[in-house]
């Protein structure tokens, strides 16, 4: 059976959401500490949300430091398959995983709501169950959500087709561009501010096309995942 393995930082609140999500998709979830070096052979990693750290200095900036973030990166430049969501997201930007930063919201407020997206790729490691330009609605959660990046560094993703996800409609925080997700130029290490973890089961989900909490499109990142993996 494919193994997920599944950071918990000091201060991570959806290590346990994430694992139920690999679960529910049909793989086993590997528990792994952050003190701990050690991958233990498992194929892919989520770096799920929470605060690490307490967000001293800026959101994932110690995390960046922990041991298990060395393995991920070494592994993640050989292909190793990863996604950090929310504070995920944020330690693979504050890693050099993914360009950019993730500051506070424009509106200097927690955010939490049902966040509508557009799937802009679906090449990669994580969406390859998806449709390019595919409306999904996924649950989001963030204070320190806001995705900067200078000039160059915005044209570059554009132009190589590595903003992954992008808000609908509306903007819940001030990212450039819209986007909400970004990918590294392998399409291996994905990184997004919704929490698709939330969002795989009926009747936990937000509302989808068959009614009230009936939406499961966070599945589909994990499925997609173990698609990859088996070829």
């Amino acid at each position: 059976m494919t193994r997920i393995g599944v950071v918990t930082f000091p201060g991570t609140l959806d290590d346990r959401d994430a694992a139920r999500a690999v679960r529910v998709a049909g793989a086993q979830p590997v528990s792994l500490w952050h003190a701990d070096d050690d991958l233990h052979e498992v194929d892919a990693v989520v770096l799920p949300g929470g605060f690490s750290y307490g967000d001293y200095l800026r959101a994932g900036a110690i995390s960046r430091f922990a041991p298990v973030m060395t393995s991920v990166v070494d592994a993640a430049g050989r292909g190793l398959p990863v996604l950090g969501i929310c504070n995920g997201f944020q330690v693979l930007t504050e890693s050099h995983l993914l360009p950019g930063s993730m500051v506070k919201n424009d509106h200097l407020q927690f955010v939490c709501r049902e966040q509508r997206l557009v799937v802009e790729n679906n090449t990669t490691a994580w969406t390859r169950d998806f449709t390019a330009g595919e409306q999904i609605t996924i649950p989001l959660k963030n204070q320190d959500g806001q995705y900067v990046a200078d000039a160059a560094t915005l044209a570059r993703l554009e132009d190589e087709g590595r903003v992954v996800f992008r808000y609908h409609t509306v903007n819940p925080n001030g990212s450039r561009h819209d986007i909400a997700g970004v990918c590294n130029a392998a399409g291996n290490v994905v990184g997004l501010m919704p929490h698709p973890e939330h969002a795989v089961e009926p009747g936990f989900g937000p509302d989808g096309a068959a009614g009230p909490r009936t939406g499961t499109d966070g599945l589909r990142f994990f499925t997609s995942v173990l698609s990859t993996l088996v070829g």
